[in-house]
């Protein structure tokens, strides 16, 4: 369906807004079906996003900043989301031995152990949003946002 039959558009839409609401319409319907996946383990995708850095780290621990840099939102509190991964237990935060000002983030093995259930939901969830698109087209889809983003 075009962007306009979906947001009831009554005037015409130049090709640049369109694709600003098409991407912004489509980023919406990927979090709202993202969301659902990750509620039934009360994580929100930027805790999932922490988990997947740390898990990436093989069991070195990150400090904040690596962190904040890896986050996929950018605007992400780290310290609010790392705080509530430590209360769920999927964390915990050490003192940096080498420096008493940094602290290190490292992922619990009840963090991997979720990570490993949601890994083949997730996977499933994004073939599925994938599938009416060929390899060609999901290629070519990558390389133009990447076009378009930088």
């Amino acid at each position: 369906m075009k962007i306009e039959e979906e947001i009831k558009s009554t005037v015409e839409l130049s090709l640049a807004k369109k694709v600003i609401l098409n991407l912004s319409f489509s980023r919406s319907i990927v979090a709202d079906r993202f969301l659902e996946i990750l509620k039934p383990f009360d994580l929100s995708s930027e805790q999932y996003n922490v988990l997947r850095i740390l898990r990436g780290q093989k069991g070195k621990p990150a400090n904040m900043s690596v962190i904040q840099e890896r986050m996929i939102s950018k605007n992400s509190n780290t310290t609010r989301l790392v705080d509530k991964l430590i209360v769920k237990e999927f964390v915990i935060r050490k003192i940096c031995p080498s420096n008493k000002r940094k602290m290190e983030i490292t992922i619990t093995e009840k963090g991997l152990l979720i990570l490993e259930k949601l890994d083949p939901i997730v996977i499933e969830h994004e073939n599925n949003l994938a599938s009416n698109l060929t390899t060609e087209e999901l290629t070519q889809l990558n390389n133009l946002l990447e076009k378009y983003r930088n």
